[in-house]
């Protein structure tokens, strides 16, 4: 009977452990840079107090719309919600421990059941299957801030349900600086496989951070 409390208490204190900007944070703005092969791309980033995002003056609005998901995706990490809010209606499921010290953990929700692999009161492993989609999130390393931990190199793996195959690899490269009381992101470095070839490089390059 102890068993999806200790499941619970796990996944809590990983999730708790992570570094989150607190209800203080003024939103920041920034100059951007994108770099894929050949081609240059600049503009201006902002996020909002709320955390709302805004892009400006990229003269190309696919890439525009990149940079809108790379810093959608940044931001709900760095968002405080509490465990409470985010799972305090999800089930725990204690699984087996791996060789690597990590141990799984199964979070059944209301709409997606994901699984996930604790190591050393971080998560190092996400899980999940969404329809035909499936994708599983390895972390390598993390920066320790002192407030919580930051994944800083990490592979997203792609894969198709109905036929097993990997479709694509996306491996990623972050570098956060402290400005101010806050750590903000400077740059993410993707790199995209498909069929064992690195297809696309891009770089996400942030300067001139200000503090609202």
């Amino acid at each position: 009977m102890t068993t999806p409390d200790t499941a619970r208490k796990l996944f809590q204190t990983a999730y708790e452990s992570r570094y989150t900007w607190d209800k203080n944070f003024p939103g920041y703005s920034a100059d951007v840079q994108v770099v894929q092969g050949a081609e240059v791309y600049t503009g201006q980033v902002r996020i909002n107090h709320d955390m709302s995002i805004e892009v400006t003056r990229v003269s190309d609005q696919q890439v525009a719309e990149g940079i809108y998901t790379q810093l959608q995706d940044m931001v709900t990490h760095r968002q405080r919600i509490s465990f409470e809010e985010s799972h305090g209606n999800h089930e725990f499921v204690l699984g087996e421990r791996d060789n690597t010290d990590a141990v799984e953990i199964l979070v059944k929700g209301n709409s997606i059941d994901s699984n996930y692999k604790i190591r050393d009161k971080q998560v190092c492993q996400v899980n999940r299957t969404m329809g035909r989609m499936a994708f599983v999130i390895d972390t390598y390393k993390s920066l320790d801030t002192g407030e919580g931990y930051i994944p800083i190199s990490y592979q997203a793996t792609f894969r198709n349900t109905q036929t097993n195959k990997v479709t694509s690899i996306l491996k990623f490269e972050d570098t956060y600086e402290k400005i101010g009381d806050y750590y903000i992101m400077t740059k993410q470095v993707v790199q995209e496989y498909i069929d064992d070839k690195n297809t696309t490089n891009t770089d996400f390059k942030y300067s001139n951070i200000v503090l609202n």
